[in-house]
């Protein structure tokens, strides 16, 4: 597990030259501000000696200026440098801490709330980015200047450096308080910033369910409960940090009175000149800004310190399916076989002792109880799980050997709650492919999941914006999108898990025709809650609290009369059900209409042409 000073470190290095040539020029930078007060003394003692020239002042003030310019243009290189360099840092550690997510198993969300690992890629990111680069700048000139100042102030009185320097352990006893103070009410603010973030996300992400239930003022309110506990901790936080800026201040007020009581003393007996009193104070102030920024780097380093430890955390998250290590990479053709497999989420056992075989082109399906583990069945095979107990196969081979890109590609999947992109229709459709979607294809795909004729009335076709999570599109055009996306990418394995749930039983048809020659061409395994779904499938298992309780064909499993020929009879039953209730609603519609106007009930008198007399 590696360490958070591994990390930080880790990211510097990959920048240490450029930091190198900060530091040096920090180190010039430092080394110029520090001249200017000694030609200062030297100007006041001048205009105290009698025939004093005007050109002699005047040739020491344009040296200040030489030499603040200079300071200036070195300062300003070495933050060019050195923030370039944190943002550098920054930028790898983003992409890192992302592909670092890519690889992490299913599992792993879902324990995570999404609102906090969005806090820590950005708000907590930005810290570790204001540590490296602003932290590290502002260190390096704290550091030059104090040192250098020091050394100039000892060049001018070693007594009244002495005195100036006492209080400096106070000092360090004030920042180390309040520091350590701070860096525990930032990891609390950062945790806070997760809820938060995680509070926001889930409602915007939801904000059809709450309007249809009309929480909008619900939400509202506990939003604001979150927003006010964000808000009370982050108050108390800028208490903490506002108290180092006073005692900074007290302090050094305190050591230039010190300084001033000794030294004009020193210049009343003559053994100190005004010029060179000036000169120390001067110094004294040149100290004031290192005083400020270790307060300032305290915090920064405080905060972005507790920052990398939550990214240290993802960091050191260890993906539970990982690439073999005896990969076998034969081509894949399509048979699929459970041997005995167990799995459990937790405590919860899912599935118990599931075997069964679907020969390369055939066809399953999946049927039982809502919760009886037809989802968790499927999730097994292209390895978005892993089983416990048992093995799972394809060609005879354990799907723990086969590398997880060729695996996951060879597997076209429309899984139970369809998530699109908010990119056009096109890219969602051909997500997944290594090349761009070419027309033919996608009009293949489209006339397969019956896309096609919903996609005609779209303002641009396939390229059509459609909204986050695909909210544009109704819940039957996000499934036939999800069909076409698995079957644009012409799997050898290809399987629906209650892929048609959400449309008519007429469009159910159609694509179930369509996707019949598709079948035919590749192991197809389809769970479903409609008898109607999977009747044509060769086998078909019957699933009821983890266990395979039944299986057969369609034909076979209603002769034997079982938990398969009950759920037949009860959508049979609900069918009958909604047909009656149709005719009862338009019977009611007609006589209403009737009532409304008395002539559409009249039936017409026999007689002439048209039933006239």
């Amino acid at each position: 597990m590696t360490s958070a000073r591994a990390t930080f470190f880790h990211y510097l290095a990959g920048h240490r030259l450029q930091l190198l040539v900060g530091v040096c020029l920090a180190a010039g930078s430092s080394l110029a501000a520090v001249v200017p007060p000694r030609f200062i003394g030297e100007i006041i003692d001048a205009l105290q000696r009698p025939g004093v020239q005007f050109d002699d002042v005047l040739h020491l003030a344009l040296l200040i200026v030489l030499f603040a310019a200079i300071e200036a243009a070195l300062r300003a290189g070495a933050r060019y440098v050195m923030l370039d360099a944190s943002r550098k840092a920054e930028y790898r550690m983003r992409n890192d801490l992302f592909a670092h997510l890519q690889k992490m198993h299913l599992a792993y969300f879902q324990h995570q709330r999404i609102g906090d690992l969005m806090a820590r890629m950005t708000n907590d990111l930005t810290w570790v980015r204001q540590m490296m680069g602003p932290g590290i700048m502002q260190s390096s000139f704290t550091v030059m200047v104090f040192t250098f100042a020091v050394l100039s102030m000892i060049s001018v009185s070693l007594k009244l450096t002495i005195i100036a320097l006492i209080l400096m352990p106070l000092a360090s006893l004030t920042f180390w308080y309040i520091g350590r103070t701070v860096h525990e009410r930032f990891e609390r603010l950062q945790s806070q910033f997760g809820d938060l973030s995680t509070k926001a996300q889930e409602n915007f992400s939801g904000i059809r369910v709450v309007k249809a239930f009309s929480q909008e003022d619900a939400e509202t309110k506990d939003f604001a409960t979150v927003n006010y506990e964000y808000f009370r901790r982050a108050v108390s936080l800028s208490v903490m940090q506002g108290l180092i800026w006073p005692s900074i201040s007290f302090i050094l007020g305190i050591a230039v009175l010190s300084v001033l009581y000794v030294g004009g003393q020193d210049a009343i007996r003559g053994e100190l000149s005004i010029g060179s009193l000036v000169q120390f104070v001067a110094y004294l102030y040149l100290l004031q800004m290192p005083m400020i920024n270790i307060g300032w780097i305290s915090n920064m380093f405080q905060a972005g310190w507790a920052s990398l430890g939550r990214l240290q955390e993802i960091f050191n998250a260890e993906p539970k399916i990982t690439e073999p290590i005896d990969p076998v990479t034969a081509p894949i053709k399509g048979e699929v076989e459970f041997r005995g497999v167990s799995f459990a989420y937790g405590q919860t056992i899912e599935l118990h002792d599931v075997s069964f075989k679907v020969p390369a082109g055939g066809s399953l399906a999946i049927v039982g109880p809502t919760g009886s583990g037809k989802s968790t069945m499927v999730n097994l095979i292209p390895r978005l799980f892993d089983v416990q107990q048992g093995e799972v196969l394809i060609d005879g081979i354990s799907v723990r050997r086969r590398p997880l890109e060729q695996l996951r590609r060879a597997v076209g999947y429309v899984p139970q709650e369809t998530f699109l992109f908010s990119v056009p229709l096109r890219e969602n459709v051909g997500f997944g492919l290594d090349e761009k979607l070419t027309d033919p294809q996608l009009e293949w795909a489209g006339d397969v999941s019956q896309l096609n004729k919903d996609v005609e009335d779209f303002p641009a076709r396939y390229d059509t914006m459609i909204g986050e999570r695909g909210v544009t599109l109704s819940g039957g055009q996000k499934q036939r999108a999800a069909i076409a996306r698995a079957v644009a990418k012409d799997p050898r394995i290809l399987i629906l898990d209650d892929a048609l749930s959400a449309v008519d039983t007429y469009t159910e048809a159609e694509i179930l025709r369509r996707l019949r020659g598709v079948m035919r061409e590749r192991t197809s395994i389809v769970v479903a809650h409609r008898i109607s779904t999977v009747k044509d499938a060769d086998e078909i298992l019957v699933l009821d609290d983890g266990r395979i309780v039944e299986r057969g064909s369609h034909r076979d499993l209603l002769e034997h009369g079982g938990l398969y020929a009950q759920m037949y009879r009860r959508q049979l039953l609900e069918e009958e059900l909604d047909v009656d209730e149709e005719r009862e609603e338009h019977s009611k519609r007609v006589k209403a209409q009737s009532d409304e106007d008395p002539r559409l009930g009249m039936r017409p008198r026999l007689g002439g042409i048209g039933g006239e007399p």
